[in-house]
């Protein structure tokens, strides 16, 4: 009798295991479009800041604003339990790390104000940015309304692993559609990494689709509890899932891709493995406009029993722009992301995300270090 296991498993890539394959056109990257729609919301390019504390405040939403991306501000983070969160804010930046999960723990055990939610979207609305606010499932029913009433444009129901059947004794799941039209703005809901799970959260009516669980630098839910698929495979996994709900239903869902990112070669692949947008949160941390100055935290870090999250020092790289645009002063493509799309687009001869999405990936193990020798060496 044949030597048998108990399951059969998959290979599955990250983004350092696959390489794009140029395309037999090429086209000048100035003609390329690098437009992402989510519902009726048009961004000029497909990249969102993380509903991270130490990423995004009420200042640096307006100012993704003014780059063309969005950034999502963490609705029951320091910005809507504190009047001053900025005093919390430098409170945590400046706690021992031996100390900072227990400060944390503290922190956000503080409640969450109804009066603060729309305070917060207003400062956002006010500079004339789109406003996109986060909640977690189980709060989204009774928070969300007085974020749109406020003026919030997009709702963002987060967790570590999003279903449309969560099971519970203490609250009665969220239930998508009936979240869609009572709230009449769009909704993006995540996070998510399998083929299944995304077509059934778009049969709710949802707009876009967050892929990734536990890829960002800050996130320990992979040591913590184990639990993860990389970040290429499962953005190829719900972009399949994205193309059939279409096909069957002429209804566009937008897929993006959320953490695990590093330069702006990961936000290209991830665009070939069929994201629509990107969603960095570190990378984001290390702008010179970010709220941590130069720390970052998740939002499963300060959970009571088993907090999921690392305050991790990132350090500053350069102002918002110079990492979205440049001119970049660096070499390892952490800086100049939509540059680097746009050039990668151009190599692929594609003029949009769509199209780019029609490009060929291989796998490549090796690729970030063949020739790569003296490099290597510092």
């Amino acid at each position: 009798m044949g030597r048998r296991l108990f399951k059969e498993l998959e290979r599955s890539y990250g983004f350092d295991e696959v390489a794009i394959v140029p395309g037999q056109v090429t086209i000048n990257p100035e003609l390329t479009s690098t437009k992402m729609t989510i519902g009726d919301l048009e961004f000029e390019i497909p990249v969102m800041a993380s509903a991270m504390d130490g990423t995004v405040s009420p200042g640096f939403a307006s100012y993704m604003h003014e780059m063309g991306g969005l950034g999502v501000l963490n609705a029951e983070g320091l910005y809507t339990r504190y009047d001053d969160p900025y005093a919390v804010l430098e409170e945590i930046i400046s706690c021992p790390q031996e100390s900072v999960t227990e400060f944390l723990q503290k922190v956000y055990s503080e409640p969450i104000r109804d009066e603060l939610i729309g305070k917060r979207v207003r400062e956002i609305k006010s500079t004339g940015a789109t406003c996109a606010v986060s909640f977690t499932p189980q709060n989204t029913k009774r928070m969300s309304p007085a974020a749109v009433e406020a003026g919030a444009d997009m709702v963002v129901v987060q967790s570590t692993v999003t279903t449309a059947r969560h099971m519970s004794n203490s609250y009665r799941g969220l239930v998508f559609s009936e979240l869609i039209e009572a709230l009449k703005v769009p909704v993006v809901v995540g996070n998510c990494v399998t083929y299944e799970v995304a077509s059934e959260l778009m049969e709710t009516g949802i707009d876009g689709l967050l892929v990734g669980v536990g890829p960002g630098a800050a996130c320990t839910t992979r040591e913590v509890v184990g639990v993860g698929v990389p970040q290429v495979t499962a953005t190829l996994q719900c972009a399949a899932a994205r193309e059939d709900y279409f096909r069957r239903t002429g209804r566009y869902v937008s897929v993006i891709t959320d953490g695990g990112f590093r330069t702006g070669g990961d936000i290209c692949k991830a665009m070939v493995s069929g994201a629509d947008g990107v969603m960095l949160g570190t990378p984001f941390a290390q702008a010179e406009e970010a709220p941590g100055h130069g720390y970052n935290w998740g939002m499963a870090n300060p959970h009571p029993e088993l907090p999921r999250g690392t305050r991790i020092s990132v350090g500053t790289k350069g102002t918002l722009k110079q990492i979205l645009y440049g001119p970049t002063s660096r070499t390892d493509g952490t800086q100049n992301f939509i540059g680097a799309l746009r050039v990668a687009m151009g190599m692929c001869g594609a003029y949009t995300i769509r199209d780019l999405h029609k490009a060929e990936m291989v796998i490549a193990p090796s690729i970030k270090t063949e020739g790569k020798f003296f490099q290597m060496g510092g």
